[in-house]
């Protein structure tokens, strides 16, 4: 009975496989995923099993919580606005320090799963070009105020160059959201942000966020299946979309108006919510497209893989 189950899966993934074959990926990874031991495995078994499917995975990483425990061991302060790391030098550090360390340990997780991948940051290979990022919040009476957030970066440009020739030689890449200015300047990029931009420049099928949330949810509180360009704005300028949330959807805005498909805003807590979110009729978390009429163009299938929490 289990052989046939798997049977049945498969050839309910069937339509999936044969519309997003040959396609790019990209996929942050970061939060809970990264923490629990049952989760990383579960993560490196999907980006292999895309690879293994004909599908190029791109993966970017975050390394939050890993940071927060470097910082407060050096004791220094982490203060976040609009989402964002405010970076100093030695913050900067201390992040670049972290983020290297979990892309080879990422690498190492994705070659045990029998997958080839290559760590590198946005440094390398002119990958990432970046400049200070200009951060603006309310202030008095709704005003915008410029904040510095010091070597915290915007992306500039990406260079896909280097993605493409690991992904033509079989390698799985795997970067951390680190980026270079034009003087030599090093710059904290939020991973959602880079990951975004990777997207847009590969001009990828599907930008997918993992988050420690079930998705993008609405002033009720409800999860919302979909959203489109327009009602995110609204949301955001609303403050229906919190702050901690709106890196994640602006990025995904930047990245549909960069030529990417669709972008994807998934609960990392859930085992497999990779495959999930790709080969299944009901998804996972939020979808972010262009234009509501494009939420109704997913592929169809007689049945869904079956969901897991774990």
């Amino acid at each position: 009975m289990e052989a046939i189950e798997n049977a049945r899966g498969l050839i309910a993934a069937l339509p999936y496989i044969q519309r997003f074959r040959g396609k790019t990926f990209v996929v942050k990874y970061g939060g809970h995923a990264m923490l629990s031991a049952e989760l990383q495995i579960a993560f490196a078994q999907d980006i292999v099993l895309l690879q293994a499917l004909g599908i190029n995975p791109v993966v970017v990483h975050g390394g939050g919580p890993q940071i927060n425990q470097l910082i407060e061991k050096l004791g220094l302060k982490s203060t976040f606005v609009r989402g964002m790391r405010v970076t100093d030098a030695p913050t900067m550090d201390a992040v670049e320090m972290v983020l290297q360390k979990i892309s080879k340990e990422i690498v190492a997780l994705i070659s045990r799963q029998g997958g080839r991948a290559v760590g590198l940051s946005g440094k390398d290979g002119d990958l990432i070009l970046a400049h200070k990022l200009k951060l603006m919040v309310k202030g008095d009476k709704g005003r915008p105020v410029e904040v510095d957030a010091g070597l915290v970066g915007e992306v500039e440009t990406v260079n896909p160059a280097v993605l493409e020739t690991l992904r033509a030689a079989g390698f799985i890449p795997v970067i951390a959201p680190i980026g270079h200015g034009r003087a030599g300047e090093t710059y904290n990029i939020n991973a959602d942000v880079a990951a975004g931009a990777v997207a847009g420049a590969l001009k990828a099928e599907k930008l997918i966020l993992l988050t420690d949330v079930e998705g993008v949810k609405d002033e009720k509180g409800k999860l919302m299946p979909s959203l489109d360009a327009a009602r995110t704005r609204k949301m955001i300028a609303s403050g229906a979309i919190g702050e901690g949330m709106i890196p994640k959807v602006e990025c995904c805005l930047d990245a549909l108006d960069a030529g990417v498909a669709r972008a994807h805003v998934i609960d990392g807590r859930v085992a497999h919510a990779v495959l999930q979110a790709v080969f299944s009729d009901a998804g996972l978390g939020t979808e972010v497209v262009q234009r509501a009429a494009a939420s109704s163009a997913r592929v169809k299938s007689s049945q869904s893989i079956a969901r897991k929490r774990a």
